[in-house]
């Protein structure tokens, strides 16, 4: 019997793996030729001719220059077409929706904010989140109808088997039994939710720190601290999302929280959150500590002291990293990671001393030894895990020649 048009081996299911090659390499490398495509994919140059005809009469690809400088008659450039397809991504915190959306080669075409009231009903959660999405939309020129895919993050994650928003108690009007259906309803495109710190580990994944690595955890230590796990280049979500909840891990050193969920904190948050910082600070003696949000007050605090080495910065770096590692040595322990990626700004903000002096302390704790990094994407992390998962989807949409 004929292999029909979906078996594996068949002649439209190889051009349409070879489109996607193609069209893969042209995303990663930038403008290429005919020639370059060719040898990129082992592929004779007539068939890289009918290929590259294929996918620009299917509008998936455009000349865009030739080359120069080179010996020779200039050769025709051919790239992605950005307009064959659009995604968007919201993050979301109790301060503010922030939306965006790209084209198919990853640019930012739009962004739009929405500041949110301390209370809101779920009512009012679906027009923030549709007013955010129309801002971007506007900033881009396009209409709803454009985007292809949404990627929403928030704080938490919504239980698989309910629906109902988790570990988030402080996102108000987030928690209504019908949210999801209600926002479904109001969007016209596909809409997933993911965590924001899982997002943030798509985010280095794809562009950052953690390229190449299969087995990563990721902590993040920002308006509150959570991590991200990878294994086996996915991510692990656990039973009802909740994996990656380290600020909830009971730790030494810190007094145990009981009845987490009512009060949407834990040990290792109370011993290493942002909020620990202006603590300690005074614990040890400052007395410039910065007023304000904690998390603004906590990346100041280690941006000075990774700046100035005094006694007393020392000791507040190095306190700071023994409590971090008390968290991830758990983590280390456990899961045995290739790479643990340090993102957040009450991260970051410590620079390589305070990286340095968590690698340190993680290397007496724990059995195992990963390598420690900070992260690399820091304009908006959380955001551009939430295009990069919506691009990723897209891609694979709009990508498929086999159909």
């Amino acid at each position: 019997m004929a292999g029909t048009a979906g078996t594996p081996g068949t002649p439209r299911v190889l051009r349409a793996m070879n489109d996607r090659t193609a069209l893969d390499l042209l995303l990663a490398h930038g403008p290429l030729s005919r020639t370059r495509i060719g040898k990129l994919t082992g592929l004779s140059k007539p068939t890289a001719s009918q290929l590259l005809a294929r996918l620009e009469a299917a509008g998936l690809v455009l000349a865009t220059g030739t080359t120069e400088g080179r010996p020779g008659p200039n050769a025709q450039l051919y790239g992605v077409n950005p307009a064959a397809g659009y995604a968007a991504g919201l993050d979301v915190t109790p301060e503010r929706v922030l939306a965006a959306v790209a084209d198919l080669t990853g640019r930012t075409v739009g962004t739009y904010e929405v500041a949110t009231p301390a209370r809101k009903a779920a009512g009012a959660v679906v027009r923030q989140v549709t007013d955010a999405l129309d801002g971007a939309v506007k900033a881009a020129g396009l209409t709803r109808d454009d985007v292809r895919r949404l990627v929403v993050a928030t704080p938490g994650a919504f239980d698989p088997t309910t629906g109902r928003l988790r570990y988030a108690s402080h996102l108000p009007g987030w928690h209504a039994p019908a949210l999801l259906d209600d926002l479904a309803a109001a969007l016209p495109m596909p809409v997933e939710y993911e965590n924001d710190v899982n997002l943030v580990a798509v985010a280095e994944q794809r562009l950052g720190a953690a390229r190449g690595h299969e087995d990563f955890v990721l902590l993040w230590n920002e308006g509150g601290l959570g991590a991200a796990l990878v294994l086996g280049g996915r991510l692990h979500r656990g039973w009802t999302g909740g994996a990656g909840e380290v600020g909830f891990l009971p730790v030494p050193g810190a007094p145990l929280v009981r009845q987490v969920r009512k009060a949407n904190s834990g040990g290792f948050q109370e011993l290493a959150g942002s909020q620990a910082l202006p603590r300690l600070a005074r614990e040890i003696g400052m007395n410039d500590v910065p007023s304000g949000p904690y998390t603004e007050a906590a990346a100041t605090l280690l941006e000075r002291a990774a700046a100035e080495d005094t006694v007393l910065h020392r000791l507040l770096l190095e306190t700071y990293a023994t409590r971090l590692a008390t968290g991830l040595a758990s983590l280390v322990s456990v899961l045995d990671p290739e790479l643990v990626v340090l993102s957040g700004t009450a991260l970051t903000a410590g620079g390589e001393t305070l990286r340095a002096l968590v690698e340190a302390e993680l290397a007496d704790l724990a059995a195992s030894r990963p390598k420690l990094v900070l992260g690399d994407v820091t304009e908006h992390p959380v955001l551009r895990g939430a295009l990069e998962s919506a691009l990723a989807a897209t891609r694979d949409e709009v990508f498929d020649t086999s159909r």
